[in-house]
């Protein structure tokens, strides 16, 4: 294991402190869990090839409405109505 030093807000090193005496860790043991969730969210793996792009339109053919309709149509709230 490697040790290392940071530097933390005042308020947020307090807040940690209660929260690892809450659960019964130590400040180390909590920094590692928030950590691992964080990396658990947005690790470089996940991020590079997530799935999150979007899907390929889909090919619904042709419009049945003349674009000169469109706005009369939205107006009017008759999806798929042909005017």
């Amino acid at each position: 294991m490697i040790r290392t030093q940071i530097q933390l807000p005042d308020e947020l090193y307090r807040q940690l402190k209660r929260l690892a005496a809450a659960k019964e860790w130590t400040l180390a043991e909590t920094l590692r869990r928030a950590s691992e969730y964080l990396l658990q969210l947005y690790s470089p793996d996940r991020m590079a090839g997530d799935g999150s792009a979007l899907p390929a339109p889909l090919a619904l053919g042709a419009f049945l409405s003349e674009a000169a309709d469109w706005r009369e149509m939205a107006n009017l709230g008759g999806a798929g109505e042909k005017l």
